[in-house]
């Protein structure tokens, strides 16, 4: 869902995060951009985890991973786990975003996720307190880490609070996000492009009832995804 809070972060880190791998990081800082935040185990998993009660819940365990993982390098002070540090925490943030998204995915196939968002509550009031420990800690190399660091504060912050709304509400929010987006399009479009789409929306409809077709159930595969499909590969 939109949140003012969420709008100016991804605006911010659009720009800032950037410019903060070749300044910070270094140009090998930029092999992030090509790093896929789940591991090919993990992509996986989620493709095999079609409730989105349970989908939420697998993705909250790749993100505690993610802080353990760094509290584990935070032990050990040594070269380059400011890298490292930084990746998990990069890679949370995304994890977080997506746990966001499932939800409201959901929200707008008329799906129950109560019990999901109990446990993203419960597990992101964990996560917040562990980030800001971590935050607090005065270590020489943070300030490669610090920025990401925030974020990950900030993200699991606002997706707390998403998660502690009334589900009504927030379903509410969504559908209206989606609206306002649509309408926005509509008003882009040219009288030929809404005249094009009407006329092809007919043939549509005049197919299906001839064929006898109907719409697929809703579904949280992406599409061409299925279970044992491997990323990049053709089922």
């Amino acid at each position: 869902m939109w949140s003012p809070n969420a709008a100016v972060r991804e605006g911010f880190r659009k720009i800032a995060l950037p410019l903060a791998a070749l300044c910070v990081l270094g140009v090998s800082g930029l092999h992030a951009q090509d790093r896929d935040f789940l591991s090919t185990d993990e992509v996986e998993q989620v493709r095999q985890t079609q409730e989105p009660n349970a989908r939420l819940m697998l993705y909250n365990k790749f993100a505690e991973a993610r802080i353990l993982q760094v509290e584990d390098l935070l032990k050990t002070e040594k070269a380059g786990r400011s890298v490292l540090i930084h990746d998990l925490l990069e890679d949370l943030v995304d994890i977080l975003d997506t746990i966001d998204t499932v939800a409201d995915d959901a929200l707008r196939n008329n799906m129950e996720i109560a019990e999901g968002m109990q446990d993203v509550a419960k597990r992101h009031t964990a996560m917040a307190e562990k980030l800001k420990k971590i935050d607090q800690m005065e270590l020489s190399d943070r300030g490669r880490y610090q920025f990401q660091l925030q974020m990950a504060i900030d993200t699991v912050e606002d997706s707390l609070e998403l998660a502690q709304e009334d589900l009504a509400k927030r379903k509410g929010d969504v559908l209206a996000k989606d609206k306002a987006e649509k309408t926005e399009r509509e008003a882009l479009r040219t009288p030929q492009d809404v005249a094009e789409r009407k006329e092809a929306d007919k043939k549509q409809a005049e197919l299906d009832k001839k064929s006898g077709r109907t719409r697929k159930a809703p579904s949280l595969y992406k599409p061409g995804e299925k279970p044992g499909s491997q990323p990049g590969k053709p089922n």
